[in-house]
């Protein structure tokens, strides 16, 4: 029996499914997890309620969507970042400037984040999210510090570089807490350089032809 080909979507139904998308990221970032609502979306998108669920399968599609729109903007920051790197350890201060955009390292984009995070701890669905940003972040310092350190010592400086990340992200979230862009950097970068320690960071320094290898691209 003949399959039927597959409908493909129409001009009209892309530019419905970014409206809904960016409208999805925009009560993200206002509301955090719990305030990502189909109502909400729809409104948002000045589009009627119900519509959403005739172009994604469910809210949580939508969610999925714009993580990976959040991780691609963020990739190709990235990617900029590192091809203007001159040497192995520019190109880690790379991978924390992209890790900390300048123009959405505020409080509330903070929250939300960490609420998508939360969730994450007892949602495998929300937990699958956030595995590709932690695997290319991985890879991305690996073809860093593959010349210097064994794949367990990476491994071991992943966890930790990843934490700090994490971390300085849930301090910039606080109400209480007012951490500039600048400070988060100046600690992550200190705890690179003492966590490698001066017999992998005086080779890093130094420029070499390897900085400009491709690198696969790594937040949401």
């Amino acid at each position: 029996m003949q399959q039927k080909p597959k409908k493909q979507r129409t001009r009209i139904e892309d530019v419905r499914r970014v409206e809904l998308i960016d409208a999805a990221h925009r009560i993200f970032l206002k509301e955090g997890l719990r305030g990502l609502t189909s109502a909400k979306i729809c409104a948002e998108a000045g589009l009627s309620q119900g519509i959403l669920t005739y172009y994604f399968k469910d809210k949580e599609e939508v969610l999925f969507e714009m993580v990976r729109m959040n991780n691609r903007i963020l990739a190709e920051e990235v990617v900029g970042n590192l091809r203007r790197a001159r040497s192995g350890w520019e190109r880690l201060v790379a991978l924390i400037d992209g890790n900390f955009p300048a123009q959405r390292f505020d409080k509330q984009t903070a929250s939300a984040w960490i609420s998508l995070y939360a969730e994450a701890s007892h949602n495998e669905r929300y937990a699958r999210l956030l595995r590709p940003y932690y695997r290319r972040l991985r890879s991305n310092v690996s073809s860093i510090l593959k010349p210097y350190l064994d794949q367990g010592e990476i491994d071991h400086f992943v966890r930790g570089f990843a934490a700090m990340i994490d971390g300085l992200w849930l301090r910039r979230g606080h109400a209480d807490i007012d951490l500039s862009l600048e400070e988060a950097k100046t600690i992550l970068i200190e705890y690179v350089g003492k966590a490698l320690g001066p017999e992998v960071v005086r080779p890093l320094v130094e420029p070499n032809a390897s900085a400009h290898q491709h690198s696969e691209t790594t937040r949401t």
